[in-house]
């Protein structure tokens, strides 16, 4: 019992700290650089099997889920501002965060599995304020890239960090819906960001504008990684067929979905 109460306790206090911290920044941008070290505490928290352990045992008792959810709303509000902040500063040469190294890392790692090439068109969905999947994909594989997100304020900063990064040529962005864009019925490879709420919804979109050869990869966190990512049940994308799975100590899952072919549906 004490155990619980233990985990419950630690949930409150990240939850409390990272939305007391994102709220502190707003006004004072050296708290940035607190807000960064929680949430990379966060990803550390993520990553230990004992609260993994944890949270397979007492994922369904109400308190538990109450305080993972908040501490998703917070956690997502704060990585959104975060990114804003450090896009700025990579404009000015500033250092990266642990996360996104980490995020980096996953990236790199996810990108084997997607044959993706130079001649793929990707499209990325909920891309941010400091796209470095887009913007890794662009460099390290010299696909084109196009980035998208609901924020102007994000797509404005995220095309900075693009010509910052010399790569204003290869990635471009836009707040347009993905069923706006000429783009899409061209893309090869369709990335939904973890941070993307409504997957389903983009998953419907999606349905009526793309090809039937192209791939769509959901990143999503479920378990434990739903305190920091929005999670998402492959077996609920009606009209779409699951050909990949991972499951990793990435800060994310993600899941390589085809559409099924309509004289067959439903998959």
């Amino acid at each position: 019992m004490k155990e619980k109460y233990m985990f419950l306790l630690a949930l409150k206090l990240l939850e409390y700290e990272i939305r007391e911290l994102t709220e502190y920044s707003k006004t004072c941008r050296e708290c940035f650089e607190q807000l960064q070290t929680k949430l990379d505490e966060l990803c550390r928290f993520i990553a230990r099997e004992e609260n993994e352990a944890r949270w397979s045992e007492w994922e369904h008792q109400g308190e538990i889920r109450e305080y993972a959810e908040k501490l998703r709303e917070s956690s997502v509000k704060a990585l959104c501002d975060m990114e804003k902040y450090q896009s700025e500063c990579l404009m000015h040469r500033q250092d990266i965060s642990e996360y996104i190294d980490l995020l980096s890392r996953s990236v790199a790692s996810e990108l084997e599995r997607l044959h993706i090439g130079p001649s793929s068109k990707v499209l990325f969905i909920g891309a941010g304020a400091l796209p470095v999947s887009a913007l890794t994909i662009a460099k390290s594989i010299g696909a084109e890239v196009m980035g998208l997100d609901i924020d102007p304020h994000a797509v404005h900063l995220a095309k900075h960090a693009a010509k910052a990064s010399g790569l204003a040529s290869k990635v471009r962005f836009s707040n347009q819906s993905s069923r706006e864009l000429r783009f899409t019925k061209e893309a090869t490879h369709i990335i939904v960001a973890s941070l993307v709420k409504n997957k389903q919804e983009v998953l419907t979109e999606l349905q009526e504008t793309i090809h039937n050869r192209a791939k769509v990869i959901v990143r999503y966190g479920n378990g434990l990684k739903s305190i920091f990512n929005y999670p998402f049940d492959t077996g609920a994308a009606e009209g779409w067929k699951p050909i990949y799975r991972s499951r990793s100590n990435a800060i994310y899952d993600y899941a390589v979905l085809e559409k099924c072919e309509r004289k067959r549906m439903p998959c």
